[in-house]
């Protein structure tokens, strides 16, 4: 079907239905989840290398090729055999290839440095990777990576205090950490200047409230401050490297803006805010060449991208001819800024990555992640809008089956995570698998959901299961009203928030729900609050904010009330619960309560717990799994299509992590 620009929903329902005739055939599960055959390509700052992730001996890894070599001649330079690695750079100087790692899901990430030109010792099939901060229970964070000292990183570690980080100078070659402030002040970042001199902090009081500070050789001073239901926070330095660019919606604004700000005279200057009126400011690019503004962009319904560097709009518009229909990503780029990594995608294409010559304006395809996804079988996406129960607008992504009449269709609402989150129109796996089976598929931004302003981000406010939730309900509603679903035979499936509402769905609202698939879902959101992980301090007076107070008598009411498990007896529909055991955010406890509370009432309950994860499954070999068990009962319950197929490692590793829910058990407090 053509590309359709963005139209009334009747108008593109009928166009849609009218040039499709049959469904396309059951798309492969792991053409879909699969690994990649390759991903996450970067440049080294010199150029002469390219590195990507592909997996090796079974596992996602880094390789490295010339970047003017085939794919073919590349070798593999980390090892893991035990969970993909997903985020890595390259060193200032291109010497050392960085990534972080935890353990099974546990969020206590290390800093690992390889040399890709090491040479291999007798038995080694890539270079050994050295783990630069080696500490248990540690969380790294990576503050700045200085190109006026390549052979360092600004880095953040709680070991001295798990609630907050201190910054740290690591030496690259020997492992050394030298402390450079400790953090007694609530520090929740640090931002360096173009010179790498460190220059502003930002801070969260115990109110709640956002400070920036500026950071002088003697101390601290606070500059600017946002209360908790606002926001700000730093985004770099001008090129003039004593202003820098803030993100504020500080008083009367509603949707933040861009300013430039003087942390000395404290005076402040608009520098732009969505033309539109639509939508928050998004980000910002800045030439580390030029130290100049290079686009600013803005995401509505679709992405907004407005140029601020001719020279590079006059590329783009070149790329865009060779291009055309798909949206355009920038991402590694050389140091000299000669030679970028570019991506190109659509809601049904997963894209295609292509190396682009500045100098010699050169376009060159690299690789497609998922070469052999049908992608001519894949189901557009399309923004819509509806009006919630008290007059909102809450904007939205539906997808819907080819080759069906888009009527009385199965349905499957996917509320996304956060909630402090939102969906994007592009390319979205799970939308494009069940819509595959058969289904409509909806996701939605409901009130909380951020980029819309900050009215509708605070509608939001410590209404958990409520308004948040009735924003999912009309959606539901909307496409029964539109004639698109079956009122009987609609599902919800989510993780974290979206798992959350997915219990809720089915307790708050039983009768409209014929099925739920929960992911790493919060049950019961006092005890949620009361595990969340001590580098959050930083937040919990905003979560008790926002969410509710579990230490107020009106609070605790509030949110026992709101807790699913609080009326797990009122859920009719067949539930399936999915967690990671290692989750620090949305504890094994949530799932297994939950479990429990249906069980002992006798209602059917499907459990999957996977020892060696976390919030979310990264190991293919379980999310293969999860997706196989959740397609098979979505289908059960539904009445969409299912592949019955899997392959043999991935059926062995269903059967490891189903749980007999007769044996859950809640573990004894401490």
């Amino acid at each position: 079907m053509k590309k359709l620009p963005f139209l009334c929903v009747a108008v593109w329902l009928a166009l849609a239905s009218a040039a499709t005739a049959q469904m396309p055939a059951l798309i492969d599960r792991q053409l879909i989840f699969g690994d990649p055959e390759i991903t996450g390509a970067r440049l080294s700052p010199d150029g002469v290398y390219m590195s990507f992730i592909k997996p090796y001996k079974g596992t996602r890894n880094v390789w490295v090729k010339k970047r003017e070599e085939p794919f073919t001649a590349a070798k593999p330079v980390t090892s893991d055999t035990t969970r993909p690695i997903g985020n890595y750079f390259w060193s200032r100087d291109g010497k050392y290839v960085l990534y972080v790692q935890d353990k099974g899901g546990n969020e206590n990430f290390n800093i690992y440095a390889v040399n890709p030109a090491e040479p291999l010792k007798t038995g080694q099939d890539v270079p050994a990777a050295r783990n630069l901060t080696d500490a248990q229970g540690v969380r790294a964070v990576i503050y700045n990576v200085p190109k006026t000292d390549p052979n360092a990183l600004y880095i953040g570690l709680n070991n001295r205090d798990k609630a907050w980080h201190d910054l740290y100078r690591l030496n690259l070659t020997t492992g050394e950490k030298t402390l450079v402030r400790q953090n007694d002040d609530r520090i929740t970042g640090w931002v360096f200047d173009w010179n790498d001199k460190l220059r502003l902090a930002t801070r969260n009081a115990p109110d709640g409230s956002s400070e920036i500070l500026r950071v002088d050789d003697t101390g601290m001073t606070k500059i600017y401050s946002t209360n908790i239901f606002e926001s700000s926070y730093p985004v770099g330095f001008h090129k003039d490297n004593q202003r820098f660019y803030l993100v504020t919606n500080k008083g009367d604004l509603d949707l933040t803006q861009l300013m430039l700000m003087d942390p000395v005279s404290m005076k402040e200057r608009l520098v732009e805010s969505d033309p539109m009126r639509r939508v928050d400011f998004d980000g910002i690019a800045l030439s580390e060449l030029t130290k100049e503004p290079i686009f600013t962009t803005y995401v509505d319904d679709r992405l907004r991208r407005y140029w601020k560097d001719k020279t590079y709009e006059k590329d783009f518009e070149e790329i865009r001819k060779e291009l055309p229909g798909v949206d355009i990503y920038f991402g590694s780029s050389t140091a000299d800024e000669r030679f970028w990594l570019l991506s190109a995608t659509s809601d049904t294409d997963p894209g295609a990555t292509f190396l682009f010559d500045r100098k010699t304006k050169e376009l060159t395809f690299q690789y497609r992640p998922r070469p052999k996804l049908p992608i001519n079988d894949l189901a557009m996406m399309t923004p819509v809008r509806y009006k919630s129960s008290d007059g909102l607008d809450i904007p939205g992504y539906l997808t819907l089956p080819k080759g069906l009449e888009h009527k009385n269709l199965p349905t499957v609402i996917v509320p996304h995570g956060g909630p402090w989150g939102r969906d994007n129109w592009g390319y979205n796996s799970l939308h494009q698998f069940l819509a595959n089976r058969g289904y409509a598929v909806l996701s939605m931004n409901f009130r909380s959901s951020t980029g819309f302003g900050k009215k509708f981000l605070n509608a939001g406010n410590k209404q958990w299961g409520e308004k948040m939730q009735d924003d999912i309900t009309w959606g539901v509603k909307y496409l029964i009203q539109q004639g698109i679903a079956d009122p009987k035979r609609i599902g919800i499936m989510g993780g974290s928030y979206g798992g959350y509402a997915t219990l809720a769905g089915l307790a708050f609202t039983p009768d409209l729900y014929a099925a739920g698939v929960a992911i790493v879902p919060p049950s019961n959101i006092i005890t949620l609050l009361n595990a969340i992980p001590p580098y959050w301090e930083s937040v919990r007076k905003t979560f008790y904010e926002r969410m509710g107070d579990p230490n107020t008598p009106e609070g605790k009411a509030q949110l026992m009330r709101q807790s699913p498990l609080n009326s797990a007896d009122k859920i009719k529909s067949p539930l399936m619960v999915v967690q990671g055991a290692n989750d620090p955010r949305v504890n094994k406890a949530e799932s297994d309560q939950i479990v429990i509370a249906l069980r002992e009432r006798g209602f059917p309950v499907e459990y999957l717990l996977a020892p060696d994860e976390g919030h979310g499954f990264a190991r293919p070999v379980n999310n293969m799994a999860m997706l196989a068990a959740a397609e098979k009962f979505l289908a059960k319950h539904l009445g969409g299509r299912f592949q019955e197929s899997m392959p043999e490692n991935v059926a062995k590793r269903l059967k490891e992590i189903t749980v007999d829910v007769k044996t859950v058990q809640l573990a004894e407090k401490k």
